[in-house]
Formats: structure tokens, C-alpha cells, sequence
């Protein structure tokens, strides 16, 4: 059976761009740093956070609802976590997929984390983990033959969408 391949190309310049550079800790701020200090807000794209754990807006979301979760300190891997920190950083995922489920009534939901750069993180450097809605047929022709993922709504729109369920 030969291997299929998915295309992201698109993210190539956000991966290995200036862009990436910049979010590692040792060569500049980090971005995900940065927005751990950040102030809850559509603005920000910051839903919740706690003293330890914060989730937010994927900018570059695979698909409606893509949200991020995130410990406030910057660390690689889920060894580095203190036991509050991991306690809380699963807690808040946990949290994240209660919250998508209500706003969303999606079929299922992706949970994932890719640590380190062989494994696919494009920011390696500060541990993050994936979570976003699943519907039965959501490949579609767009995404099977055109290489290309619609985008049914906005960032603004997620937020909106999730914000009220993650603050309950």
C-alpha cells in the first residue's frame, strides 16, 4: 500500500520563515510567552488561563475551533512540568474539549501534541497541545483533491463561540 502525503505547504514560511526564529526563547521572545502575559480578550486570542495553564486561538487553524493549550512557563517537554503545571495543563485540556463540544456539537475531537521538531512542532521550544472539533465528511473535495482546507469562520468567531464555555 503506498504511503499518501499530506500537503500543508502553506505553512511552510510560519515553520522555517523569520517567523520561526523568533519564537524560540534563546534566539527572541517567544510568542507563546508573550502571550501567556497577554490579557484575556478576542484581541489577544487568549480564552482562559489560570496561574499556571493558558489556552488560545490557533492562528493557523487545520479547522473550525482549533484551540491551544499551553503552560504559562516556558518550558520544551511534559517532563519539564511541575506537578501543579502538568496537573493543570491536562485539566485545561480536558476543559478546552468540554467547552468545543458544547459550542461546536462536533462528531469527535482531535487531542494531540507533537514535542520536539523531529515530531512536527513548529514551536518546539514552549509545550503546547492541539485540540480541535471533528465532523464525519469534514475532508471533503477541497481538502481531498484541491490540497486546500476551507475555513468556515473567522478567529473572531471561534472566540465568540468558545470564550463563554471555557469561563463556566
Amino acid at each position: 500500500m503506498p504511503l499518501e502525503r499530506f500537503s500543508a505547504a502553506w505553512r511552510e514560511q510560519y515553520v522555517s520563515g523569520t517567523s520561526a526564529s523568533e519564537n524560540t526563547h534563546d534566539e527572541g521572545a517567544c510568542v507563546f510567552c508573550v502571550l501567556a502575559e497577554a490579557e484575556v480578550g478576542e484581541s489577544s486570542g487568549v480564552l482562559w488561563r489560570n496561574a499556571t495553564t493558558y489556552v488560545a486561538l490557533n492562528a493557523f487553524p487545520y479547522g473550525s475551533g482549533h484551540l491551544l493549550i499551553l503552560p504559562r512557563r516556558h518550558v520544551a517537554g511534559l517532563g519539564d512540568l511541575e506537578d501543579t503545571e502538568y496537573s493543570d495543563f491536562f485539566g485545561a485540556i480536558r476543559r478546552v474539549v468540554a467547552a468545543l463540544e458544547a459550542a461546536y456539537g462536533a462528531d469527535g475531537m482531535n487531542v494531540g501534541m507533537n514535542l520536539g521538531r523531529a515530531a512536527g512542532a513548529g514551536i518546539p521550544k514552549h509545550l503546547h497541545a492541539h485540540v480541535l472539533p471533528r465532523w464525519i465528511g469534514d475532508t471533503n473535495f477541497m481538502t481531498a483533491i484541491g490540497e486546500t482546507r476551507v475555513l468556515p469562520e473567522s478567529l473572531s468567531s471561534t472566540w465568540e463561540k468558545v470564550h463563554g464555555h471555557l469561563e463556566a
